[in-house]
């Protein structure tokens, strides 16, 4: 199983579900992006992304556009990222990806979550080194080009690996993935070939992923959904197979 169907599951959730609880964050994100860069896309590539990320969502031009004014606001609270690292159910090694305008409530709810769930936070750091950081990356090749001959072009920008499945309807996912250092030029690289990137974020894959058991897992998971519940919370990343 690759990891491209890992990714397209992953995203996949109840459409009103799936709304309510990601549009925020998305809108955060953009927030950031406009704040950090300015709020003309063509100016600022990370905004420019985060948009183009919302629209693979369907996230309304509404939406978009009000988070990107929120940047500007004169009474708009400074939002920042921040990354929280613990132990949770059974041992599982968890980072936790946030963005907030206010990061003691946030920290005291992720550290709640952990708590009660018989984990706890560790210094921030402490996880790093089980982790590796890739830049991801789901495209649409152009027409007349196949997956080996990209490769060939991607290589000198830092592509490590691609991939494409098929699913059941005939929809074929296309990942690629890099060390999270060359998401710039990989991105650039795309682009000038004429590639169309539908969605590409910053992923944590575990070096040495854990095999828990049925019951174990379905706890893990139902932690992990508390967590992603939160408002504050961008992404979850575990150590579990």
């Amino acid at each position: 199983m690759g990891r491209a169907f890992e990714y397209r599951k992953a995203a996949k959730m109840k459409r009103w579900g799936h709304m309510s609880r990601v549009f925020p964050k998305l809108g955060k994100i953009i927030t950031i992006a406009a704040k950090e860069g300015g709020s003309d896309p063509d100016m600022n590539p990370k905004l420019r992304q985060a948009i183009q990320n919302a629209k693979a969502e369907n996230m309304p031009k509404d939406n978009i556009d009000a988070a990107i004014k929120r940047a500007t606001a004169k009474d708009a609270a400074d939002m920042v990222e921040v990354v929280y690292e613990g132990k949770g159910p059974h041992g599982v090694l968890v980072v936790v990806e946030c963005a907030t305008d206010n990061t003691t409530r946030t920290v005291a709810n992720v550290r709640s979550y952990f708590n009660k769930n018989g984990g706890q936070l560790v210094n921030s750091g402490s996880l790093e080194f089980m982790f590796s950081r890739k830049a991801v990356f789901e495209i649409e090749l152009p027409a007349g080009m196949d997956k080996d001959e990209l490769e060939l072009e991607l290589i000198d920008a830092g592509l490590e690996e691609i991939e494409s499945e098929t699913d059941e309807e005939g929809k074929t996912t296309t990942i690629a993935y890099s060390d999270w250092t060359a998401y710039g030029t990989m991105h650039d690289a795309l682009e000038n070939n004429k590639v169309n990137i539908i969605k590409a974020n910053l992923q944590r894959f575990a070096n040495s992923p854990v095999k828990f058991n049925d019951e174990e897992t379905e706890s893990i998971l139902a932690f992990i959904d508390k967590v992603e519940d939160d408002e504050d919370v961008q992404a979850v990343y575990t150590n579990m197979e």
